[in-house]
């Protein structure tokens, strides 16, 4: 009779456990998910509207991608006050963990929210005028020590990827350049081809198209590890050692959400990003799969807010 009670007891707990998961998560979701991302168009946009059409079935519930403007600020601020039982998320850009370094915002990028996963990255490359006359990263670094604060650096705003991996390269080759901001891209590239400006560090989808018409010379990727996109080209790394940039994008939900929501989003965005599919429609837009775990995000927010930070001070960079 004992033992029968024990095995009875065994399945109450099982029963119990059973539940309470399926209350934490296994439940979950119920209704409609809101990602909420930065402006339509970009890449953050692009991915999210990615994982709207992708989760669908194994969610068995709408995802309805909700765009805000203003640079990582007011989608943190917006979803950082929402309900903590993930149907509201956040994706964007490492803006959203950048601009707090440059101004003060009613969100702490950390504290705040839950990390899911780093779903995608995207590389810049180091291209250079083809009037100048240098063909790898360390004859780059050899003209700029021989000409110190001569070699003009096209990059676009205040605390944009290719202003802050501009003053990176400079601070880790050991080398001073003059830097000049511009307001697009595509402006900066066109002065790269004239030659009135030598060098930049722009994203991979917009350069490319310069790079395969010859109109600018590609050195190196930005990525520690080799482009997937430009496996021929070396690394900024090979030439100026623990080089590593990237602009990383970021799956958030609200702190406090639970972690079997966590988990479940997770396994599910990471297992999206390594599709086939999905790499092929990643790599027309320049961008790469990551795929990390939670624990694994938190670090990579902390490591970037740590570098950034000190670029920031150290420059005295200030939004615009």
């Amino acid at each position: 009779m004992s033992g029968l009670r024990h095995a009875l007891g065994i399945c109450t707990a099982g029963a119990l456990a059973l539940s309470a998961t399926a209350a934490s998560g296994q439940a979950y979701p119920n209704k409609p998910i809101r990602i909420v991302t930065a402006d339509a168009g970009g890449s953050a946009d692009f991915f999210a509207r990615i994982l709207s059409q992708e989760l669908v079935k194994p969610l068995g519930q709408p995802l309805v991608v909700e765009n805000k403007a203003g640079s990582g600020v007011i989608p943190g601020e917006n979803v950082a006050r929402a309900t903590p039982d993930g149907y509201t998320l956040l994706f964007q850009t490492n803006a959203m963990w950048i601009n707090p370094l440059l101004q003060k915002t009613a969100y702490d990028p950390v504290k705040d929210f839950a990390p899911i996963t780093i779903p995608i990255k995207a590389c810049s490359m180091m291209v250079v005028s083809p009037t100048l006359p240098v063909n790898s990263v360390k004859e780059f670094i050899a003209l700029a020590k021989a000409k110190p604060g001569e070699i003009n650096y096209a990059h676009g705003s205040p605390a944009t990827a290719s202003h802050l991996a501009g003053y990176l390269f400079q601070s880790m080759a050991g080398i001073n350049m003059l830097f000049i901001p511009y307001k697009g891209t595509v402006q900066a590239l066109t002065d790269i081809v004239s030659g009135r400006v030598q060098a930049m560090f722009p994203n991979v989808s917009t350069v490319s198209p310069y790079i395969k018409s010859g109109r600018v010379k590609a050195l190196a990727t930005t990525c520690l590890q080799p482009s997937s996109l430009y496996p021929e080209l070396p690394t900024v790394s090979a030439a100026v050692p623990g080089f590593d940039f990237a602009s990383t994008s970021g799956l958030f939900a609200p702190a406090k959400t639970p972690d079997a929501i966590i988990r479940r989003l997770n396994q599910e965005v990471v297992r999206i990003v390594h599709t086939d599919e999905t790499k092929q429609r990643l790599a027309t837009v320049g961008l790469e799969p990551v795929g990390n775990s939670p624990q694994e995000t938190t670090l990579v927010v902390q490591t970037e807010m740590a570098t950034w930070g000190k670029i920031i001070q150290d420059n005295n960079i200030r939004p615009d």
